[in-house]
């Protein structure tokens, strides 16, 4: 049985981790995930949601084959996942995560390479590493970093505490927390609402934001117009464009279009 499944549908493709009890992540998992992404990326799907079945979201590495293996077959082991997980991150869509139960380890870094994190009111998170002595190899403490500032991320990664969702949300590394029962129907609403969005438009917020995150509002100031300038050449803005325009003359409301994703 995969330990990652996923379906298309409304143009929101939905993945879904199903590896009992814990969702753990293993090769079979990532390997599960890589298919599903390029498939994604060849479909006609304008955003994805990660969420996964069981009592927890990830409670991290499947950890079991990790003491009798030497550094050179860890290492493998870390950047294929490594590499996997920043396909997740690229991917030219929006990513929205629905989070519930733990979400620790391996699966806090999966969830921070969505755009969006939903969590229910129970959901925990944390750097589960520090309990067997190691960091967070799929860059979970930077990327804390990045949403919640240094003093935060440090802590977590020190004490290995689980944090509540609503913590996780006052620090900025959550975007909505619900109710446990309302999750899955808000995280699947705001997936369909931006999937009706300007994907390309979409897909060049994100590239900008890459680029800020590596160097800063420099560097995204330097890509900013081969980045967005190609957009007035698509379908969508030309379209948009001309609506709005004629909605301003008229005096009324910018209408709602559907988006095409060209």
């Amino acid at each position: 049985m995969p330990h990652l499944t996923y379906a298309i549908e409304d143009n929101v493709a939905t993945l879904v981790l199903n590896h009992p009890p814990q969702n753990r992540i293993d090769k079979e998992m990532s390997d599960d995930l890589a298919t599903a992404i390029a498939a994604i990326g060849r479909s006609d799907a304008a955003a994805v949601l990660i969420r996964s079945d069981g009592p927890d979201f990830c409670c991290g590495g499947d950890i079991t084959t990790w003491p009798d293996a030497d550094v050179n077959e860890l290492r493998a082991i870390f950047e294929y996942h490594m590499e996997v997980f920043n396909s997740v991150e690229r991917i030219p869509l929006p990513v929205i995560a629905a989070v519930h139960g733990l979400c620790t380890g391996g699966g806090l870094e999966l969830a921070l390479r969505a755009d969006v994190i939903f969590a229910a009111e129970s959901a925990r998170f944390g750097h589960s590493e520090a309990t067997v002595g190691i960091v967070t190899l799929l860059g979970g403490v930077y990327r804390v970093a990045e949403r919640a500032g240094r003093a935060r991320a440090i802590e977590w990664a020190l004490t290995a505490e689980r944090v509540p969702a609503s913590v996780m949300a006052d620090a900025g590394v959550v975007n909505h927390v619900v109710a446990d029962d309302l999750l899955l129907k808000e995280a699947t609403a705001f997936a369909q609402k931006v999937a009706t969005g300007p994907t390309r438009a979409h897909a060049a917020h994100k590239a900008l934001l890459r680029s800020w995150a590596v160097g800063g509002v420099a560097a995204a100031d330097q890509v900013m117009f081969d980045i967005a300038m190609p957009l007035f050449e698509t379908e969508d803005t030309k379209t948009a464009l001309k609506a709005a325009v004629s909605a301003f003359h008229a005096g009324n409301p910018r209408p709602t279009l559907e988006f095409k994703g060209r």
